[in-house]
């Protein structure tokens, strides 16, 4: 693994195919045997700092259409979150079902599970049948993993029935030195971003990307208010960046000050800490206060000077999802994800039907919308939100820090990349953005 490392820093990009690949390599996993481990426990008091561990696995082979990347950095998800607290239910079981499809598949099937679904990275090895990439390429990956057999994935891949995210319902994940991909997942590294700044946007802003601007979601157009609800964290700090660069006027809703201000450093003028305002949306565990509903309501409208949001960035879920339909205008519309509070919403009927409201749901985004996303990284018109990276050897206590909500933007993790700031092929444009890059900057690399 040294060599390929040494050879990737001093630049010698197209030796990597050439020097042999390690048996075995470092990644972030799950146990199978571990995952009652948790039973009887609250999600929030369920700690991933004892279900993830950093272990030695077995290097798969690439198959057909797949691809072996060294992993320079990586980031983490609230999908990572959600597996290493077996949450709604063991990542195994997508594991065993993914198995259970082809030959190919069966690999997955571990008594491990690899995670992560972010990577920046270079390429080593490719399987048969790859024309698009050679070993050497410096790379981005998108989580999309899908198998196209069927004919429902060809309009739309998100569509196709085996379609799955990578690293949480595969295996061979982007948490390692090493990850298993497709080859249709990957895209070339903007080349004014270091490693962990690469590796920072993939499912983040690709599922911002569809959520509120593809057709496929929201179809933000100039002038639209775009509610955004954790609009300083992972998802919410892509969509706010995705409305300004889009003529519309974003309301962010945040949970502190310091997360207030990280929106207005990104441009947003109008911003709702509700922690603050004491928003409470929810009476007990089974009643909601739609007093509250109003309350917000006309803080939003005293901000925008009297409009209701035309659309309203939803993925708290359970906790804000009877006020986000409240809230967005008549014929307005709600696009949701993820349901981080909980999946089990609850809102009044009369105020979607009778205000003729719509909900779209959208997941991750497919491979079109990634590149798209991605695109946009590289031109410089939207900025990853790393706030820190910490080495493989933490990325435990950072998925707990994501879990608990201590975190702002994205949280990267140096994989191979022994420390911060590598990786910037193009100094001249990265001299042009550098403010826009570090503004979710709030650690230095930690030890």
């Amino acid at each position: 693994m040294q060599k390929i490392l040494d050879a990737i820093l001093a630049g010698e990009l197209g030796e990597v195919g050439h020097l042999p690949v390690p048996e075995f390599y470092r990644g972030v996993v799950l146990h199978a045997d571990e995952t009652t481990m948790f039973d009887g426990l609250a999600s929030r008091d369920k700690d991933p700092r004892r279900s993830l561990h950093l272990d030695e696995v077995a290097t798969p082979e690439p198959a057909a259409g797949e691809v072996l990347v060294a992993v320079m950095a990586s980031g983490i998800n609230h999908n990572t979150v959600w597996s290493s607290i077996f949450e709604p239910i063991p990542t195994f079981g997508f594991l065993s079902r993914y198995g259970r499809t082809s030959p190919q598949a069966a690999r997955h099937d571990l008594p491990y599970h690899v995670l992560g679904s972010d990577l920046s990275g270079v390429v080593l090895r490719c399987g048969a049948g790859v024309a698009g990439w050679s070993p050497g390429d410096e790379v981005v990956a998108h989580c999309l993993s899908v198998e196209l057999d069927r004919p429902d994935g060809h309009s739309d891949t998100m569509l196709d029935p085996e379609q799955r995210i990578w690293g949480f319902e595969t295996n061979f994940g982007g948490l390692a030195e090493l990850a298993l991909v497709k080859a249709n997942q990957l895209m070339p590294k903007p080349r004014h971003l270091t490693w962990e700044e690469a590796a920072a946007s993939g499912l983040v802003n690709s599922t911002a990307y569809r959520q509120l601007v593809s057709a496929n979601g929201a179809r933000v157009k100039q002038g639209d208010t775009v509610l955004i609800w954790g609009a300083s964290g992972g998802l919410g700090s892509y969509a706010t960046q995705l409305a300004l660069n889009g003529g519309a006027i974003p309301v962010c809703v945040v949970s502190s000050p310091q997360k207030a201000e990280a929106c207005r450093r990104m441009g947003a003028e109008l911003v709702i800490d509700r922690s603050a305002d004491g928003y409470r949306f929810w009476k007990d565990e089974q009643t909601q206060d739609p007093r509250e509903w109003r309350r917000f309501g006309a803080r939003i409208r005293e901000l925008t000077g009297g409009d209701d949001p035309d659309i309203v960035f939803e993925h708290p879920g359970r906790e804000t999802f009877g006020a986000s339909v409240y809230v967005a205008r008549r014929g307005g519309t709600i696009v949701t994800c993820a349901s981080t509070s909980g999946y089990q919403h609850a809102y009044d009927n009369r105020y979607l039907w009778m205000n003729l409201k719509r909900i779209i749901g959208t997941h991750f985004a497919n491979y079109r919308e990634a590149w798209e996303a991605n695109r946009l990284i590289a031109k410089g018109k939207i900025h990853p939100t790393l706030s820190e990276a910490v080495p493989l050897e933490r990325a435990a206590q950072a998925v707990y820090d994501v879990h608990h909500n201590l975190h702002q933007g994205k949280v990267g993790v140096l994989c191979l990349a022994p420390e911060g700031g590598l990786g910037v092929r193009d100094s001249t444009v990265r001299a042009r953005h550098v403010s826009a890059i570090n503004r979710f900057r709030t650690k230095p690399v930690s030890a």
